[in-house]
């Protein structure tokens, strides 16, 4: 019987009696990034602030997740709403023109900094009141061997870390240095971390996704030989393995993501409700790439072919890890109903308040399911 469900605004798919035996243990909330898709996000955390609900002992972002989950923590319901809705459509955020002229990069200092003050004032104090004993960490990818890492958030550093976390490569100008490494976009390695919530023995791990369908990927045989090592030992492991090949694959880095680009536009046409490839997942997808560096004049260089591969890889692996998670946790994925009318950058306002309540939705429905799991605890209790 499967340990894994899905929660959207208009179903639940999952088996009530079988996640009420997980949740009492170590409960954790994930949340995975995706740019100004984030907004379906906070739409799920302001109905769980709206429900007084939270059930949980860590938590886990990547890029605007983390952010979402900060608003969260501190108590101030719309905030993350506010971020996306207000700053990422800021010309002083991102402005395609004055990127392409060399003039601007991604505006997440600037970002940052506003949401820090007012009007908005994130309220760190008030985080770490709430968060008190627990633990809630930002993904990020470590430049040296493209590891992922994880930064606790709302600590001294936390405007530092949430920049880290967001440090998407070519769109934000460097890389960010810790005394203990130096790191880009979580979303490289860790685009939905959640299998540290499970090497960190979470056992009821609810995971907040910014996509609908999942798209299909593949993923080498001999890699899905190591998925065990991988669920259990970190990427790191498995990364020693997959040493030998990277020369190959900056070799043939070109005719790799040439394949898969076309791929994905003949997806489209079959299939227009998928999404394109790496669209929600990491917020500079390849296709993104590919056009930007053609209005730049520039070609990709191998430490970016890296980062790519070791993306696409490692979602992959973290898809089957969602669909078929290890017998001692169970996973479940709040998710739209459909896929989101926003993209990752550059989205309409009325497509933004579209999916904001479209989280609502979600967040809602998953708090009412998680009401009736607690009744089925309690009863089972109560009558033994």
């Amino acid at each position: 019987m499967s340990n894994s469900g899905i929660v959207t605004g208009a179903t639940i798919e999952l088996d009530l009696i079988r996640l009420a035996k997980y949740t009492g243990g170590k409960n954790a909330l994930v949340a995975q990034g995706g740019g100004q898709r984030g907004i379906f996000t906070s739409g799920v955390l302001d109905a769980f602030l709206l429900s007084n609900f939270d059930p949980f002992d860590v938590f886990y972002g990547t890029s605007a997740g983390a952010l979402n989950l900060c608003g969260f923590l501190c108590r101030q319901k719309g905030i993350g709403r506010a971020f996306i809705l207000d700053l990422t459509t800021d010309p002083m955020f991102f402005n395609l023109f004055r990127y392409i002229r060399r003039k601007q990069h991604l505006g997440i200092d600037w970002a940052v900094d506003k949401i820090s003050d007012y009007p908005y004032k994130l309220d760190i104090d008030m985080g770490r009141k709430v968060l008190a004993d627990r633990k809630a960490f930002a993904a990020v990818t470590d430049t040296s061997r493209l590891f992922d890492h994880y930064l606790p958030m709302l600590q001294e550093d936390w405007r530092k870390v949430m920049i880290a976390t967001c440090a998407i490569p070519r769109l934000y100008n460097q890389a960010v240095e810790f005394d203990h490494g130096v790191y880009v976009d979580g979303g490289v390695s860790a685009s939905i971390p959640v299998q540290e919530a499970w090497r960190k023995e979470a056992r009821c791990i609810i995971v907040i996704r910014t996509e609908g369908e999942d798209l299909e990927t593949e993923v080498e045989e001999e890699m899905r030989n190591e998925k065990t090592q991988w669920y259990r030992g970190s990427f790191n492991l498995v990364q020693e393995r997959w040493q030998q090949k990277l020369s190959s694959w900056k070799q043939d880095w070109a005719s790799f993501f040439t394949e898969h680009l076309q791929r994905s536009k003949e997806e489209k046409l079959r299939h227009v409700h998928l999404e394109a490839l790496n669209g929600g997942r990491w917020l500079f997808g390849a296709e993104d790439i590919y056009r930007l560096s053609y209005l730049l004049g520039e070609k990709f260089d191998s430490g970016l072919a890296d980062m790519l591969m070791v993306h696409y890889q490692t979602y992959s692996l973290t898809q089957d890890f969602l669909h078929n998670p290890p017998d001692d946790c169970f996973i479940v994925q709040i998710k739209p109903a459909r896929p989101l009318l926003s993209s990752s950058l550059m989205s309409e306002r009325e497509a933004l308040l579209h999916d904001y309540q479209m989280g609502l939705d979600a967040g809602f429905r998953f708090v009412e399911m998680y009401a009736s799991v607690s009744t089925r605890i309690t009863s089972h209790f109560h009558h033994s």
